[in-house]
């Protein structure tokens, strides 16, 4: 029998890498809110990997409590983030989600979900059994680019449509200045956040390559003011100025 896979949080997201994992042979441990993790970790002490599914402001928590037994096959997928989130983990997994499930309907694949780690090819096997393609990346950089692109598709689209709602393909056909500014801002602030320098170009063509693989996807989910706390939160911090941002941010109050 094949080695089974603990999943921590069993969402909408959870749930679509329980039924790959299930339909790969691996049976499947579900972690829920008032499950003790210790006790899991005493019955399933060699699992093939640990998902952690949980929601992007409860990883860091969940990250604290996993057990030493589990902590080197972590596997992440959260929104916003960062290498500095997982530099502490060995051994971590990290894939860039590209598709979305919503309640009441079935996932939809935007553009192939970046994966990097020792169980990215298990994932890509994972999901490649419900017709999720995954792209297996090879290296650091790669991954870099990768985290950096989904924080600015996502941050781009939710802030500006704070403003704008509509679709993505409405955002960059009707507000294409506003989209702009946002996303240049956004990269500014990803460039601060992980200390290194990107070229702007590829980043915003590579978003709108994801725009073309779902235009119809709303601009705004129910996300969309915490990330732009969060991301005037770092501005902040980090002593940066975010003025579109910022002028966005004072018309929600």
């Amino acid at each position: 029998m094949k080695r089974p896979v603990v999943l921590i949080g069993v969402g909408e997201m959870g749930s679509i890498f329980a039924r790959g994992f299930l339909r790969l042979g691996h049976p499947v441990y579900p972690v829920l809110r008032d499950t003790a993790m210790d006790e899991v970790a005493a019955a399933v002490p060699d699992p093939e990997a640990v998902v952690v599914a949980v929601g992007e402001k409860d990883l860091a928590a969940v990250l604290d409590a996993v057990p030493g037994c589990w902590k080197d096959r972590l596997v992440l997928l959260q929104n916003e983030m960062l290498p500095a989130d997982f530099a502490h983990l060995p051994d971590v997994t990290v894939i860039s989600v590209w598709f979305e499930k919503k309640p009441g309907m079935d996932f939809k694949v935007i553009i192939p979900s970046p994966a990097h780690g020792p169980r990215a090819t298990l994932l890509e096997a994972a999901l490649g059994t419900l017709g999720i393609p995954v792209k297996v990346v090879e290296n650091d950089e790669e991954l870099l680019f990768e985290l950096v692109l989904k924080n600015l598709y996502i941050l781009t689209t939710n802030i500006a449509g704070l403003r704008t709602g509509g679709t993505v393909e409405e955002l960059w056909r009707d507000h294409r200045e506003l989209a702009q500014k946002v996303a240049e801002e956004v990269i500014t602030l990803q460039e601060q956040l992980t200390g290194k320098r990107f070229d702007h170009q590829p980043l915003i063509d590579a978003m709108l390559a994801a725009f073309e693989g779902d235009p119809g996807h709303k601009c705004m989910g129910r996300s969309a003011p915490d990330r732009l706390e969060r991301a005037m939160a770092h501005g902040k911090r980090e002593g940066i100025d975010l003025p579109t941002l910022a002028q966005i941010a004072s018309e929600m109050h």
